[in-house]
């Protein structure tokens, strides 16, 4: 097994299609290829990415993708999911995007959105685009372990993977133990510790934000090898 992980494609196909050419070099072969959401940016052209998507080329990789942060934007702007209390996405992008996603996103593709996972779970990882939590919590190195961790528990999972962060980063957590206070309807306070096997929190990138550069991930579950991809194209095309 072989996996490639991307999230953040963010409306740039050019720098899509740059990853789905290095992705097709890779020895070994690659297996499986997940998107972890944010396919879109509100403008015409995230249509055409998810066309993209949706559609692969003869003898590629069927995409695993779940929802994003844009992703569930846009279904909170049709009143398909619940508005959030942390209102820290129209903050980062300003509140235009919600008429551009109202404006821009064909009711078919809206839909669809509405059919993707939350994330996936496979084998003792679980990939999502926020965190455990939802879709917009973005998960940093520089969070504090206890939160990190947290995220970890709720999963059961021994590898997390990311994007909304838009960072390549690898954080393990050492051996440690979880605390909490369960207060029972009879008020009466349990305590409940969870002891932890070393984890890890893994951002695995961003394709489309940045101009000519894109990153991703690719990860051997067998192995639990981890290699952070770095792709530049258009003139200052080339890979590391």
């Amino acid at each position: 097994m072989h996996w490639a992980i991307l999230s953040g494609i963010e409306g740039n196909l050019e720098a899509y299609e740059a990853v789905l050419r290095d992705v097709h070099r890779q020895t070994p072969k690659v297996t499986d290829l997940f998107i972890l959401g944010d396919l879109i940016d509100g403008t015409p052209e995230g249509n055409a990415v998810v066309d993209r998507i949706r559609n692969p080329k003869r003898g590629e990789l069927m995409p695993q993708v779940c929802k994003g942060a844009w992703e569930e934007q846009c279904l909170i702007v049709r009143g398909l999911a619940a508005e959030p209390e942390d209102k820290s996405f129209i903050k980062e992008k300003g509140g235009d995007i919600l008429k551009q996603l109202w404006d821009n996103v064909p009711r078919e593709m809206v839909q669809w959105f509405s059919q993707l996972h939350f994330g996936f779970a496979e084998l003792d990882c679980l990939l999502v685009h926020g965190s455990s939590l939802n879709v917009f919590e973005k998960l940093t190195p520089d969070l504090s372990p206890l939160i990190l961790l947290d995220r970890l528990a709720r999963t059961g999972s021994n590898r997390l993977f990311c994007g909304r962060s838009g960072q390549t980063f690898k954080f393990q957590l050492a051996k440690g133990r979880l605390a909490a206070t369960v207060t029972t309807l009879d008020s009466v306070k349990e305590e409940q510790n969870y002891d932890l096997g070393d984890r890890i929190v893994i951002g695995v990138g961003n394709v489309g934000r940045q101009s000519k550069q894109a990153t991703y991930t690719l990860y051997n579950p067998e192995t639990d090898k981890l290699v952070f991809r770095t792709i530049r194209y258009g003139k200052t095309a080339g890979f590391g």
